[in-house]
């Protein structure tokens, strides 16, 4: 069979390198490599793999942090013919176990870490191929790949539309990884349009916030690889004089979680024109809010803004909302920037707590071509992936409201339908609750928890801000949205948001820290967290 055609990842590659094959295909830290040299060395890990694997591997590990190794990995695992599986070397041994048992591996490509941790992970007796860096040591008992010359590719495996390009985790409300495979149809759509709809070229210098196991990592990379630009990575200090590191690497797409902004705020980068070098700014995993937005445009002013929305099971991003100061406020409900309409070539429906179909608002419910042909485990798709009018939908679990024009197909994000909480016979929106303490003098971010005890479901909120704010102050601002037997009465000013390994907002950490507060019996008025 001949090469991939231009529609698969690996032939986005491909086109980078027919256009930059000199120009940085990625930098992390000291590490930069460009496009020709980055695709001679996956050409031969990948023809090594393929001997080491006796044929064609299903799945490749790329166990590293981002580096030569953990970028290279990914070229090479597909260049394999493989589906990428991304994984951490610093995550739980117990969490990437259970992904490994999820998708069994033909072979790994990892890092000094990552080596470091296979014994642990594999187990005695683990017979799958590592691929490690020529100076990188390997732990006893496992199976060392070969990297010979001699077994370089002229080109990379031909894949087909149904073939697995990523297997991706989410967590699932349970816990227990859920796996997504991905295939090269699903990208190959999604990818076509992002080429139609920006306007990325080889000058453009791409951010790499997201940990490459993380669904949003692949707009980085393949939207940079498919332009010929460039993928940096944002190291943390980066972020302590982030006006500085972006001038430096002459950054003009940036992607981040919406957390992002606030870190920025906090170190003081968000003055007046302070990211002049942006040309495209996206974000995406949490909700947008419109303050942040304006705020983040005042400091990149030549830049167009996105909030972009989608669930891993539906190929990274499935809507999109082009920010407008004029009109995007209008549009948002509790001071959330809409998520836009759906992808072209795209169906969805709005569904009721019965499953019924809404004219205005409810569960948002998508089909069309970038949607992931299940989980791993088929066990896992009973009510998410459902059969209706003869063909396949996600229910992605979040509720939605149709905004403005009914032309314009835009929708506002409410929040996790199970981010509804029944307290007392009401049904209370967190996210409405948020929006409101927002609004309270001195309050930089607020979030609020429910919190199960042995007397039901109680309200905690954790805010940010210059000093603690009276709980009277919240308790007067609530008092609009919340009956006056349900206000919290537990406001804990932290120095920061706690934040997970995707840079969101860890909830699951403040309803543990809520439960703590509730179970140590500090039940009253307002304290300062840590």
């Amino acid at each position: 069979m001949g090469g991939p055609s231009a529609h698969t990842l690996a032939g986005r590659f491909l086109r980078g390198l027919a256009l930059s094959p000199q120009r940085a295909a990625f930098r992390a830290g000291a590490e930069t490599r460009t496009y020709e040299h980055t695709h001679e060395l996956a050409l031969r890990w990948a023809g090594s793999l393929l001997a080491a694997a006796d044929g064609r591997p299903a799945a490749v590990g790329v166990l590293a942090g981002k580096g030569v190794t953990a970028y290279t990995g990914i070229l090479a695992a597909l260049y394999a013919g493989a589906a990428v599986v991304p994984l951490r070397p610093d995550f739980p041994q117990a969490r990437t176990r259970a992904m490994l048992d999820a998708a069994p591996l033909s072979a790994v490509i990892a890092d000094g870490p990552g080596s470091a941790a296979l014994p642990g992970l594999l187990g005695p007796g683990g017979d799958v191929p590592v691929l490690v860096p020529d100076d990188a040591v390997l732990g006893t008992g496992l199976r060392r790949v070969a990297v010979r010359d001699r077994h370089t590719l002229d080109a990379p495996v031909a894949v087909r539309p149904e073939d697995r390009a990523y297997l991706l985790f989410t967590s699932g409300s349970t816990g227990r990884p859920k796996g997504v495979p991905l295939t090269h149809g699903n990208t190959s759509h999604y990818f076509d349009l992002l080429d139609r709809r920006y306007d990325f070229s080889p000058d453009d210098v791409f951010s790499q916030t997201f940990d490459l196991n993380f669904d949003c990592s692949l707009f980085d990379l393949f939207c940079a690889w498919g332009a010929g630009a460039t993928a940096q990575w944002i190291p943390p200090q980066g972020y302590r004089d982030l006006p500085g590191y972006l001038a430096e690497h002459r950054m003009t797409v940036w992607f981040s979680t919406p957390s992002g902004i606030s870190l920025a705020r906090r170190t003081g980068a968000l003055a007046p024109g302070a990211l002049p070098g942006l040309r495209w700014s996206f974000f995406a995993g949490e909700a947008l809010k419109c303050q942040d937005t304006a705020d983040w445009q005042q400091a990149a002013p030549g830049s167009v803004v996105e909030n972009l929305y989608g669930p891993t099971e539906f190929t990274v991003t499935i809507a999109a909302h082009r920010w407008d100061p004029e009109l995007s406020p209008g549009l948002a409900v509790n001071g959330v920037v809409p998520i836009g309409a759906v992808h072209e070539g795209h169906a969805y429906e709005l569904l009721d707590a019965d499953g019924r179909v809404v004219a205005d608002e409810g569960e948002l419910c998508v089909s069309g071509p970038q949607m992931a042909p299940g989980y791993l485990d088929p066990a896992d798709a009973a009510g998410r992936f459902v059969e209706r009018d003869g063909r396949m939908w996600y229910l992605t679990g979040d509720r939605v409201r149709r905004v403005g024009d009914p032309a314009g197909g835009q929708l506002a994000y409410l929040g996790r339908m199970d981010a509804q909480v029944q307290l007392q016979g009401w049904r209370v929106e967190l996210a409405e609750i948020d929006h409101a303490l927002s609004t309270v003098e001195g309050v930089t971010e607020a979030v609020t928890v429910d919190a199960v005890t042995d007397d039901g479901i109680r309200l905690v909120v954790f805010y940010t801000g210059p000093e603690a704010v009276r709980p009277a102050a919240f308790a007067k601002q609530l008092g609009e949205v919340l009956p006056q037997g349900l206000l919290p009465k537990r406001y804990v000013l932290l120095g920061e948001m706690p934040l997970n390994a995707n840079r969101k907002v860890d909830r699951k950490e403040l309803r543990n820290r809520a439960g703590a507060l509730i179970a140590a019996g500090k039940e009253g008025g307002g304290s300062r967290g840590n």
